[in-house]
């Protein structure tokens, strides 16, 4: 079996412990891929960059947080590799299989004894005035666009497949797809969307107006936000994690990505259970 490892960015407890597992796994006959920043943490010779890792390989681990898979599956979901999220921190929503214990998962997945559950993504393109784009920018979690910490509030302008939905002074707009309903989603009010769902979330931050409200729409929708209005920075952000600035006049177009994250799953928690242990719900 080829198999992926990414570890959590500058952690090197995450990068000695991907490459124990891939210095085992390699003793067993199977051929590993050591991310290189990873690798070069470590200490060990042989680091993929990013962009070429997981290229034909059968499976992805990735150690670290719900942050960490949110990279791997921007890096192996264009790729349709499976992903085995490892958590090597609290209890996160994405990454349930705890280092402890993953041994036990591995020797699992390497035997064929798992599943796969696949997660829609987002893709997002930028319009300008001129005519020309920037993009496409791949989301796993949520496509936001925000103001700056010195920002006032900006005026959106929204609309669905075309169709206009409305006009609003916020402090941005969230587009998340169900797996990202328990991130931003959730922060400023919008419901928990069980993540196969084949929907998107389109959420205003802080709208001043109390009827501007969270929407579901079909994940076959375009979403299109344009920034009408702005006093300050103004970006595009992806999962949180990279940023794109924006200017009156530029428009964010957001539909399904032409493919999905594949997650692996073993026997271990359900999404309702973590649910309960995550928010505080009452078990009985």
């Amino acid at each position: 079996m080829r198999i992926a490892l990414l570890a959590k960015p500058q952690s090197q407890k995450a990068a000695k412990k991907a490459a124990e597992v891939a210095a085992a796994l390699r003793g067993r006959g199977h051929e590993t891929q050591l991310e290189e920043s990873a690798a070069r943490l470590a200490g060990v010779e042989g680091g993929v960059h990013r962009d070429e890792l997981g290229e034909d390989a059968d499976l992805a681990v990735v150690l670290g947080g719900d942050g960490t898979l949110l990279l791997g599956a921007r890096t192996f979901g264009p790729k349709g590799v499976p992903i085995l999220g490892v958590n090597m921190g609290r209890l996160g929503f994405l990454t349930d299989v705890g280092v402890d214990g993953m041994d036990d998962v591995v020797e699992s997945v390497l035997a064929g004894e798992y599943a796969v559950e696949e997660r829609l993504m987002l893709s997002a393109e930028v319009t300008r005035p001129d005519d020309t784009s920037e993009g496409p920018f791949l989301a796993f979690n949520d496509i936001v666009v925000n103001k700056g910490a010195l920002a006032q509030v900006i005026r959106l302008e929204n609309r669905v497949d075309g169709n206009f939905v409305s006009n609003f002074l916020a402090d941005g707009l969230i587009i998340a797809s169900p797996t990202g309903s328990t991130a931003y989603g959730l922060a400023v009010g919008g419901p928990i969307i069980v993540p196969t769902t084949e929907v998107f979330l389109v959420a205003p931050i802080c709208p001043h107006m109390l009827t501007n409200r969270p929407i579901i729409v079909p994940a076959a929708s375009t979403v299109e936000c344009r920034l009408m209005e702005a006093r300050g920075d103004v970006y595009l952000t992806i999962d949180g994690q990279e940023g794109f600035p924006l200017f009156p006049g530029d428009g964010v177009r957001v539909r399904r990505a032409a493919h999905k994250a594949k997650l692996v799953k073993v026997a271990s928690q359900d999404f309702f259970s973590i649910l309960r242990t995550k928010m505080g719900w009452g078990g009985a």
